[in-house]
């Protein structure tokens, strides 16, 4: 039939390797670019930036009113990102959690999740608004401090990195997986933070130690105990690979009677509660923690669990050090910094160089500012100019204004004006005709010529640019350094105490016993150091050999005639009832070899055995 169009002409040939491989390589590239990887110079992914923006334009600044989060989350995935609004409202939730971001960019009305790791409500029950830190990363975006680019269908802009004069990256952190690779950037403190930019202004060849140094390690929101070796921290600055060993903190309280128990108060980052309990009640159920008693969550707004031991000899930091190893209570938080660049190509970056990155991007953001003040400022002086002009020639003015046909044209050509300059002066209103008007129209006149110079010199001097951004940065530590509530330090850097006993020995109940081994080699113990004149019970022609005064916690070493060392501990010896049990049937030693001696081990002290 003419006209039809042929079946199957839009199929192309193709291997089905170079199609898969294409498609594939676009998917890859969008997952790194458009979602799983932050940007080094505001810290954000795509979807948490489309968020402040979209907030920002419905005016929910700090200090205004709360608006439904329905609302946010519908202009979000309705002007900005296509995709399901689930997604899109739990990253606007994250934001909120004060135990989740360590400088909260949202500030939630209602129920925004747990701790615990419950869900927030729905989105048509919760309000926000940002908050001063999202604020300080939205400073600028009216004065073309940063680029613009379309929405996803043409019809709306969005910012394609924000001005952020607050160092989000690192202070708030971030995760994502995305196609071959992943980030792990822990939070920061963001008055250390501060400190070690201030030091790079100064100095930006300093080394990685010291800026090591300035950051000791991760703040995380959650607080807790950082136990990680300094060279380890150091290290994983100076690479951007590594992690960060945290515990949780606790104390010990006393009871009655000589009991005691220990409650912890801050658990370590991303570890729900609720979960910790059930893994630590599930080690007690199942008796992989014999030291472990019981357990209580007490919890009310602050966090606080009690844990009891099995029983009151059993040593407190014995118990813990058994439970870091066997739960949650202490965990690695992993370091990979890997990053968008400017150019929008993902590298591993060190401490510094992230910190560098952003220093790079504010005074970017500095210039394009500035350059935009000098733009407003010569169109404020063109005005001024015409107006100047017209005051000092009043009455002509007004003559031309009331007699000419074309009166724009006319004071154009009179008094050399130009077409912005003639409108503005046809605009004015008879009452700015005043004397007291053009003495203040001077006076402006005169400020912001002096504004341009100095503006000017700012452009022209990298020494001016880098004392304004340590203005900035000082002003930023001011808000919100380690003075203020929000940014004092949360996360407390110590080391793991050395805990030599083993937990093996931590399961014995310390008490005082006696070590009885006859001639024959039987051999038992008796509780209470026992003086060696008691009368105690041999089998027929045997009789007491060795008697040694021991704690049950002891190690017994038995030295034999073959020259060989045996170890058993105290606790496992058969008890006093009865005549005890052969030595040989717990030790590897031979009938035609004896034994010499046998005494309590003493880890620092040396022997010396000579045949």
């Amino acid at each position: 039939m003419a006209g039809t169009k042929p079946p199957h002409d839009d199929i192309l040939d193709a291997p089905l390797r170079q199609a898969l491989g294409e498609r594939y390589l676009a998917y890859a590239l969008s997952t790194i670019t458009h979602r799983a990887l932050p940007d080094v110079r505001d810290g954000l992914k795509p979807v948490h930036r489309r968020i402040l923006w979209a907030m920002r334009l419905l005016k929910l600044d700090p200090g205004e009113g709360f608006k439904k989060c329905a609302r946010v989350v519908g202009d979000v995935i309705g002007k900005y990102r296509p995709h399901g609004d689930q997604a899109a409202y739990d990253a606007l939730v994250r934001l909120a959690q004060d135990f989740a971001a360590r400088y909260p960019l949202v500030e939630g009305q209602g129920n925004f999740g747990n701790i615990d790791g419950d869900n927030a409500a729905a989105y048509r029950y919760t309000e926000a608004r940002l908050t001063e830190v999202a604020q300080a990363l939205l400073d600028g975006l009216d004065e073309d401090a940063v680029d613009f680019r379309p929405t996803y269908n043409a019809e709306d802009e969005e910012p394609a990195v924000l001005p952020a004069a607050f160092p989000n990256l690192l202070a708030n952190g971030s995760t994502g997986i995305a196609v071959g690779m992943a980030t792990s950037i822990p939070p920061h403190n963001a008055g250390e933070l501060c400190d070690a930019l201030l030091h790079l202004i100064k100095h930006p060849n300093a080394r990685d130690d010291k800026i090591a140094e300035i950051v000791p390690g991760p703040d995380f929101p959650t607080g807790g105990l950082l136990i990680e070796p300094h060279t380890s921290i150091v290290d994983a600055y100076t690479t951007g690979r590594g992690g960060f060993r945290v515990r949780a903190r606790w104390h010990k309280e006393e009871g009655a009677r000589g009991t005691y128990q220990i409650v912890i108060t801050e658990i370590p980052y991303q570890i729900a509660k609720s979960k910790l309990v059930e893994r630590l009640a599930e080690l007690v159920l199942q008796k992989k923690a014999p030291l472990l008693g019981d357990i209580r969550d007490e919890s009310a707004e602050d966090i606080r669990l009690v844990l009891e031991p099995r029983a009151r000899t059993v040593e407190p930091e014995v118990l813990m050090e058994s439970l870091f190893r066997l739960s949650d209570l202490e965990v690695r938080v992993p370091l990979n910094l890997n990053v968008l660049g400017a150019d929008q190509i993902p590298r591993v970056l060190s401490l510094k160089e992230a910190l560098l990155a952003f220093l790079a991007h504010r005074q970017v953001v500095l210039v394009r500012r500035t350059q935009f003040r000098l733009g407003k400022i010569e169109e404020r002086l063109e005005l001024l100019g015409g107006y100047l002009i017209a005051y000092l020639n009043l009455d002509e003015v007004i003559r031309i204004i009331r007699y000419e046909d074309e009166p724009k044209q006319r004071l154009m050509a009179a008094f050399e004006l130009s077409d912005r300059q003639a409108e503005a002066i046809l605009n004015m209103r008879l009452r700015s005709l005043r004397k007291l008007e053009e003495m203040e129209i001077r006076k402006e006149d005169k400020d912001l010529k002096a504004e341009r110079k100095e503006l000017k010199n700012l452009l022209g001097s990298d020494e001016m640019q880098k004392a304004r951004l340590a203005e900035e940065i000082r002003s930023i530590k001011e808000r919100f350094g380690q003075k203020t509530a929000l940014g004092r330090r949360r996360t407390e850097i110590t080391h793991a105490p050395v805990i030599s006993v083993e937990l093996e020995d931590a399961l014995t109940a310390r008490e005082p016993v006696t070590v009885i081994c006859s001639e024959k080699g039987w051999i038992r113990t008796m509780k209470g150091h026992v003086p060696f004149d008691t009368e105690a019970k041999f089998k027929d022609g045997d009789r007491g050999r060795f008697w040694l005064p021991m704690e049950s916690t002891d190690k017994l070493m038995i030295f034999a005639t073959d020259g060989r060392f045996f170890t058993l501990p105290v606790d496992k010896l058969p008890g006093g009832r009865g005549m005890g049990e052969p030595v040989r049937l717990m030790i590897d030693l031979p009938n035609d070899r004896d034994i010499v001696t046998m005494f309590s081990h003493d880890p620092a002290r040396s022997l010396l055995v000579v045949s």
